[in-house]
């Protein structure tokens, strides 16, 4: 079973999205999912070297009173995932062009998964600059990927081009917010969703699947 992942590494309810999907998965041990990341930037518009945190709340949510009512909203809910988020701990908000550039590059080694995990914990609960490339070349290394290589693929270009297209690609097709999960192609789900939302795609793609090998 393919699940597609639409996401930004900067969005609390995709990293919680990430635990419930994996909850959804547990429940059925049957299943051996091919998870494929795909970028989608909420803030395209941010500065290349990113902007402070109190500078993104105050053009984004108005300022720090509203933000700390939406980060106790989000910090309620990640504790039901087992996530502690420390909101607290960020000091600047990052453009993730270039860590998504990374998890294109990491999905060819077969090591996205983990390091799409590392980022979510990076900034959510160490308050990492995920935008800064020492930083990332930190993060790959300590998911097994090769720290030199890694430090010349950041240093090109490669991967910008296919970052834009396939953020461009999701908003044509309607993905105005994230996560979003597509599974097998065919059905999506959107939203941080409970684990059992998940459960009916899930038999879906799976009798489909049947279906289809009792056909052949």
């Amino acid at each position: 079973m393919r699940i597609d992942i639409v996401l930004d590494v900067i969005c609390p309810w995709c990293f919680i999205g990430k635990r419930r999907l994996e909850q959804a998965l547990a429940a059925r041990p049957g299943i051996a999912p091919e998870l494929a990341w795909h970028p989608f930037q909420l803030n395209p518009d941010m500065p290349s070297e990113g902007m402070a945190r109190q500078d993104y709340l105050v053009a984004k949510f108005g300022g720090p009173k509203h933000a700390a009512r939406i980060d106790q909203s989000i910090c309620d809910a990640g504790a039901t995932v087992g996530i502690a988020f420390a909101f607290e701990r960020i000091h600047r908000t990052p453009n993730t062009r270039e860590a998504h550039r990374l998890i294109g590059h990491a999905q060819a080694e077969d090591r996205a998964d983990a390091l799409v995990e590392a980022l979510f914990r990076a900034y959510f609960l160490d308050g990492s600059d995920i935008g800064d490339r020492a930083m990332l070349v930190a993060i790959a290394a300590r998911c097994g990927l090769d720290r030199a290589a890694t430090a010349r693929f950041l240093d090109g270009s490669a991967g910008l081009a296919d970052v834009a297209a396939q953020d461009r690609g999701a908003r044509r097709l309607g993905i105005t917010a994230v996560p979003c999960f597509i599974f097998d192609g065919q059905y999506a789900i959107s939203g941080a969703q409970e684990p059992e939302f998940f459960q009916p795609l899930i038999d879906l793609v799976e009798n489909g699947a049947a279906v289809s090998a009792g056909a052949e």
